[in-house]
C-alpha cells in the first residue's frame, strides 16, 4: 500500500484553508532572521516572540517614519477649523484628545468645526514616554484595557482593514503580543492608505490620523519587523515559485534500505512428505524506493500518481513457504513500476469517489484501523500490516467510495479488478473478467478510543487462488487443474487506544469459497492480537507485539483428488480426500521502529513462524530484518 493513499479520508472531507493574512512572528538565531513553516504563515493566539536581543539588518527592511504621509497632512489641513476658544497646542504635544474622546467625535462629524485645531511636527514623541525598542519579547502584551488597542480596534470596526481573524473580526476579547498588534495595525495603514489614494478623503477623518500616527510612533519597533517579516516572505515565496516544478503537484518520497535474512531449518511442504526441504536465505541487502505525485485541481481532489522500483525478492522459493514474507519486499528487476494512478475527488461534503487504473483495492480504499500497518514505518512482516482477508483477489483498477455517514459512522466500497487492460479472454481479464473483487467496510468509533471495522468481499477467483499472498491462499490441490471459485470473506478488525502510549487490538477473518464446476466448498480463517506502543522510550517512536494465524485451510469438502490439506496423504495415488488443516501455524513478532528525525526511522525488528505451512513436523523459521526508512 503506499502511504499517501491514507491521506483520502482527510482530502475528501477537508476544504481547503484560507489564506491567513497576519505574518507569523519570527524565530531568532544570533544576529539573523529565521523564518519557520514559511508555508504555514498564520499567527495563533498563544504564539509569543521567542527569544529575547532582537535585531535586524538594515537590508532586511525598509525604514518606518513615525510621521504621517504628506498625503495625509494635507488632507488634515484642509480640514483643519482653528477654534478662537481654544489654545494651539505645543509643538510636539497632541493636546485634548484621549482615545475614547477622539473616536467619538470622529463617529459623530469628522469634520467638526468644534474639533480642537492640532499642529504636526517633523516627529512626535511618543506619550508613554518609551525609549528606543530594541527587543518586541521584552515588552508586555497589549490588553483590552489599553488605549492603543481601543484605538486600533475603532479603526478596524470603521474601515474594516483587519481580515486575518475568524470572521474578520478583531478580538476584543483577550490580551494580543505587541508584535500582533502591529500586523493589525500595519493593515490599518495599508488601508487608510488605500482610501486616500483613490481619493475617498472624506472617509478618513482627521481625528483617525492622529490616532494613526500617535499608533505608529508607539509601536515603530514592532511595525519594523513586521515590514521585515513580509518582505523575507515575499522574497522566500518568489523563490519557491521560481524554483519549483508545478503549481499543482507536490511530490513525497520514500526510500527504504533493509538487511535481513533467515536462520537455516527444516521444512515440510505437504503432511506426508518423507525428506525436509532445506530453508534459509542468505543475508541480503537491498532497496526500493516510492515516488508519489499528489497533484490537486481544485484543493479538495486529488490525483495520485505512484511509481516504485525495488529489488526485494520474496523468500517463498528459498524456504518453501510464504509465512516468512516481509511487508516492504519490492521485486521490479529492472523496470520501474506504475503502482498507483487514481483521482479522488468529492461528490458532495460527505461522500468522496476514488477511480483508477492502479492502486483501486480495499487496501487503498478502506480506512486503516491497525495502528501497526506501515511499509516503511509499521510492522516489518506482511501478515503484520492487515487483516489478510483485505488483500483478496490483488486487484488494481476499479472505482470505490468513502462515506461519511456521521461522526461515528462510515462507510467503504470498491470494486477492483486484477488485470482490467486485458483485451482477450474474459476468462483471463478485462474489467469484469479474470479476477476481481466487490467489497465494503462499515467503520465505527463508538468511542473517542475504540476503532473498529467490518469487512465483507466477494471475490471472483477463475485459478482458485484467493492472492492474499500468505498463508492458505491455494484452494485446491495442484496436481488437479485449475477451477474457477466465488469467495465470500467476512472479519473485523479493533483497535482501542487505552492511553496516548498503549493501544491494543486485533482482527480475525473467514473465508467460505465455492467452485464453480465442483461440488464442495473450502473454508480458511486468521487471527491476530496486538499491541502498538507509541512514544516508546522517545517521543515519535513505536513498538509492536503481534501474535496471530496464518490464513489456514479449516474445512475443505471438495471431491477427492482436490483437496489441498491431504493432496499426499498418505501417497499421490489415495491422497486428496476431504479434510481440514491437521496442524496450525504460528505468527509472533517484535520490532521497534526509531525515529531518528522528522525523515529517518530505523527498524529492527524479529519474527517466528511456528509449524510453517499449517505443519507439525517443520521446524521453526525465524526471519530477522533491518530496516532504514528516509522520507522526502
Amino acid at each position: 500500500m503506499s502511504d499517501i493513499s491514507l491521506l483520502m479520508a482527510g482530502v475528501l472531507t477537508t476544504g481547503q484553508p484560507s489564506l491567513p493574512i497576519l505574518p507569523p512572528e519570527p524565530t531568532t538565531q544570533g544576529e539573523q532572521i529565521v523564518d519557520e513553516k514559511v508555508d504555514s504563515p498564520q499567527i495563533s493566539s498563544s504564539d509569543k516572540i521567542a527569544p529575547p536581543e532582537f535585531t535586524l539588518e538594515e537590508n532586511n527592511s525598509e525604514r518606518i517614519t513615525s510621521e504621517l504621509t504628506q498625503q495625509q497632512k494635507n488632507i488634515l489641513n484642509k480640514t483643519r477649523v482653528k477654534d478662537k476658544g481654544e489654545a494651539e497646542s505645543p509643538k510636539g504635544q497632541i493636546k485634548n484628545l484621549s482615545p475614547a474622546k477622539s473616536i467619538n467625535a470622529s463617529l459623530d462629524s469628522p469634520t467638526s468645526p468644534s474639533t480642537p485645531e492640532f499642529t504636526f511636527p517633523d516627529t512626535v514623541e511618543a506619550t508613554s514616554g518609551m525609549s528606543q525598542v530594541t527587543s518586541v519579547s521584552q515588552l508586555n502584551d497589549v490588553l483590552p484595557s489599553d488605549w492603543a488597542f481601543t484605538a486600533l480596534q475603532s479603526l478596524v470596526e470603521r474601515y474594516g482593514c483587519i481580515a486575518g481573524y475568524p470572521n474578520g473580526n478583531f478580538k476584543g476579547n483577550r490580551a494580543i503580543t505587541r508584535y500582533e498588534f502591529a500586523a493589525g495595525l500595519s493593515s490599518c495603514m495599508d488601508k487608510i492608505s488605500e482610501l486616500i489614494a483613490v481619493g475617498k478623503e472624506n472617509l478618513a477623518s482627521k481625528e483617525d490620523l492622529v490616532i494613526l500616527q500617535r499608533l505608529q510612533t508607539e509601536f515603530q519597533a514592532e511595525l519594523k519587523e513586521v515590514t521585515a517579516r513580509v518582505n523575507n516572505l515575499e522574497q522566500r515565496s518568489a523563490q519557491v515559485e521560481a524554483n519549483q516544478f508545478s503549481a499543482t503537484t507536490k511530490l513525497y518520497g520514500q526510500a527504504t534500505f533493509s538487511v535481513q535474512g533467515t536462520n537455516e531449518t527444516d521444512i515440510f511442504l505437504y503432511r506426508g512428505e518423507e525428506q525436509p526441504r532445506k530453508a534459509k536465505t542468505n543475508t541480503t541487502l537491498t532497496a526500493n524506493t516510492q515516488l508519489t505525485l499528489a497533484t490537486s485541481f481544485t484543493g479538495r481532489d486529488l490525483l495520485l500518481t505512484g511509481l516504485s522500483a525495488g529489488n526485494l525478492k520474496p523468500s517463498t522459493q528459498s524456504v518453501s513457504t510464504n509465512m516468512g514474507r516481509l511487508g516492504f519486499e519490492s521485486d521490479t528487476g529492472e523496470n520501474l513500476y506504475l503502482g498507483e494512478l487514481s483521482y479522488r475527488f468529492p461528490v458532495s461534503d460527505n461522500l468522496g469517489v476514488v477511480v483508477g487504473t492502479a492502486g483501486v483495492n480495499p487496501v487503498n480504499t478502506f480506512r486503516g484501523i491497525n495502528p501497526l500497518e506501515g511499509s516503511g514505518d509499521g510492522a516489518i512482516s506482511l501478515f503484520g500490516q492487515r487483516n489478510p482477508i483485505l488483500a483478496i483477489g490483488s486487484g488494481t483498477s476499479g472505482i470505490g467510495f468513502d462515506w461519511q455517514i456521521s461522526d461515528r459512522i462510515s462507510l467503504q466500497g470498491v470494486y477492483s479488478s486484477q488485470i482490467a487492460s486485458f483485451p482477450g479472454d474474459i476468462e483471463i481479464g478485462g474489467l469484469f473478467g479474470g479476477s476481481y473483487t466487490a467489497g465494503a467496510q462499515l467503520t465505527l468509533v463508538p468511542t473517542q478510543n475504540i476503532d473498529v471495522g467490518i469487512h465483507y468481499l466477494f471475490n471472483h477467483s477463475p485459478d482458485g487462488n484467493l492472492r492474499t499472498g500468505i498463508g492458505d491462499t491455494q484452494l485446491t490441490s495442484p496436481l488437479v487443474g485449475t477451477d474457477t471459485f466465488d469467495t465470500h470473506a467476512v472479519g473485523a478488525t479493533v483497535a482501542w487506544r487505552v492511553n496516548p502510549n498503549l493501544q491494543l487490538g486485533g482482527w480475525g477473518g473467514w473465508t467460505t469459497s465455492n467452485p464453480v464446476n465442483l461440488s464442495g466448498s473450502v473454508e480458511t480463517t486468521n487471527w491476530a492480537v496486538f499491541a502498538a506502543l507509541p512514544n516508546l522510550f522517545r517521543p515519535g517512536n513505536l513498538g509492536g507485539i503481534l501474535v496471530g494465524q496464518p490464513p489456514k485451510i479449516t474445512s475443505s469438502t471438495l471431491p477427492d483428488g482436490y483437496n489441498l490439506p491431504n493432496f499426499a496423504v498418505p501417497d499421490f495415488d489415495t491422497g486428496g480426500g476431504k479434510g481440514g488443516r491437521e496442524d496450525t501455524s504460528l505468527h509472533l513478532e517484535m520490532f521497534y521502529r526509531a525515529q531518528l528525525n522528522d525523515n529517518i526511522a530505523l527498524t529492527p525488528g524479529l519474527f517466528v513462524i511456528f509449524n510453517p505451512n499449517h505443519n507439525a513436523d517443520s521446524n521453526a523459521l525465524i526471519v530477522g530484518a533491518l530496516r532504514a526508512t528516509f522520507r522526502f
